[in-house]
């Protein structure tokens, strides 16, 4: 296999979690998880109602079903590139919980972790908590594998890594920070569709249509090697400013290296490579 077919396989492999390939972690709970939490009226309404206060009413990037989505696939490729790099998990084995809980942490927590925009955009991760909460126990006792102590203990390693993903408070699970990673991880031209068809120029949207792919891959000394090509030097900003914000302290920074390229050929590129 050639490093570009390797690269393009991982990051189809990013791009859309296959709950039949083989992963580095036991997914039989995660798959039944997905299963359900994808047919689940109200978490997908929660889906579409998170998407107004931020992108009709306030012109920021998409926060609904598109972008949980892909915040959920980038995290549990994420999870999976660390698993295959030997990285630990603390947040289900502290709390006495199996291996196979991690990834249902993950997924949850990159599921609903934006619920709390059907309150308000500002301050959102801290809204999040109490609709979460009530989500987490009404869907996760119908669950055989969980008895009610479990359930109490994946609520909270899922509540923590909500709480995390976008506040002051630092990850205190590995589990969490790659949730708070993941969430950068979605900065594809894609995102800014909707503020920018409706005339949007903020730094955020801007920056957002100046990345054109987002590309995550083992790494050679480093677990995870995240590629971004971006077309302009806008893209810096959703680099430099908002996934660098997110990798600093999320107990992640020495397992994943990320790499950004401008493609675009010209002889005004202001910004060619940048690596943090």
């Amino acid at each position: 296999m050639t490093e570009t077919d390797a690269t393009e396989q991982s990051d189809d492999e990013g791009r859309e979690y296959d709950p039949e390939a083989e992963h580095a972690f036991p997914d039989h709970r995660l798959n039944e998880v997905l299963e359900f939490v994808q047919s689940d009226p109200e978490i997908q309404t929660y889906l579409d109602a998170q998407n107004v206060n931020p992108v009709v009413r306030k012109g920021y990037n998409d926060h609904g079903r598109k972008h949980i989505s892909i915040v959920r696939n980038r995290a549990l490729a994420l999870y999976d590139l660390l698993k295959k790099g030997g990285i630990d998990f603390n947040g289900a084995s502290e709390q006495g919980l199996d291996e196979a809980d991690e990834s249902v942490i993950v997924a949850l927590a990159a599921t609903i972790h934006d619920i709390g925009h059907v309150v308000h955009r500002d301050e959102h991760a801290y809204w999040s908590i109490p609709l979460a909460a009530d989500v987490l126990d009404r869907i996760l006792p119908q669950f055989d594998f969980y008895d009610r102590e479990d359930v109490v203990r994946v609520k909270g390693e899922v509540l923590h890594a909500i709480l995390c993903h976008h506040t002051e408070e630092d990850p205190l699970t590995t589990e969490a920070g790659v949730v708070r990673v993941a969430d950068a991880l979605d900065m594809e031209k894609g995102r800014s569709r909707m503020p920018y068809e409706k005339g949007g120029r903020g730094i955020d949207t801007v920056s957002s249509q100046a990345i054109q792919r987002v590309t995550l891959m083992q790494g050679d000394t480093v677990p995870v090697l995240v590629e971004i090509e971006m077309l302009n030097a806008a893209g810096v900003y959703q680099v430099d400013n908002l996934l660098k914000a997110k990798l600093r302290d999320s107990g992640l920074e020495d397992d994943i290296r990320i790499v950004a390229v401008n493609i675009r050929d010209g002889d005004n590129n202001l910004v060619e490579r940048v690596e943090l």
